[in-house]
């Protein structure tokens, strides 16, 4: 069973547009756990916009799933991930001007810089994961990094399922296939919905865990957070 984990960050968005503590992201982390899920994601950004680094830290001791922490590897946020030591860090080349994370790694380009900052973390026994786009070339230089996984970066997925693309998976499947035999385990995030999941389960083998925030928080203002969480899990059964 692929895992499901849930991206807390519109959590906390929520919470900062009224600036005090409603919603908690340290209860609601809790019973989105309760809920089913096997993993809590944050993504925490230099102006703490959302997911502050004080909420990583609150977050770490209360946790009973895996705790994924995605990022850019600026050294606050190494200091970060180092300190608090979570089941896996995933890096993500984030521009400082975007809203949401819209490019993969070039892998080959960066190499020499992922593989000394994958060595790091290693070295704290840091699951790594490398954020990146279905381009084989990619995923090659990810093996060659030391990096532990990659997560397919599914924005593209997603476009061209809603436009009715009975291929839009097929790139996805073939880097995936592409990671397993490279040695690298696969996940995969942003975009992903209770519309679009089980198509993309179905079709993308060897999928260790997604990643899914935006439209899980969105689609429980209509179900419920419980309800909602208990439909992804069925997709990916």
């Amino acid at each position: 069973m692929t895992k499901l984990s849930v991206n807390i960050n519109k959590i906390a968005t929520l919470r900062n547009a009224r600036g005090g503590d409603v919603p908690n992201v340290v209860e609601a982390a809790k019973m989105i756990e309760s809920f089913g899920a096997e993993g809590i994601t944050v993504h925490p950004r230099p102006d703490e916009r959302h997911i502050r680094y004080a909420d990583v830290r609150d977050l770490k001791p209360v946790l009973n799933t895996e705790f994924n922490i995605e990022g850019k590897p600026i050294s606050q946020f190494t200091n970060l991930v180092l300190e608090i030591k979570p089941a896996q860090v995933t890096l993500v080349p984030d521009a400082e001007d975007a809203i949401t994370s819209n490019a993969g790694w070039d892998t080959v380009k960066h190499e020499d810089y992922l593989k000394e900052v994958i060595a790091g973390f290693k070295e704290q026994g840091i699951r790594t994961s490398i954020f990146v786009d279905p381009v084989k070339e990619m995923i090659e230089g990810a093996a060659k990094t030391g990096t532990d996984r990659i997560e397919l970066y599914t924005e593209a997925f997603a476009v061209d399922y809603a436009k009715g693309d009975p291929n839009a998976a097929k790139a996805y499947a073939e880097c995936a296939e592409l990671a397993h035999q490279l040695g690298l385990g696969v996940n995969a995030g942003h975009d992903l919905s209770l519309d679009n999941l089980k198509f993309f389960k179905d079709n993308v083998p060897h999928l260790a865990e997604v990643s899914i925030g935006h439209a899980l928080i969105s689609e429980a203002l209509y179900m419920g957070l419980e309800k909602t969480i208990q439909e992804y899990l069925k997709l990916l059964k």
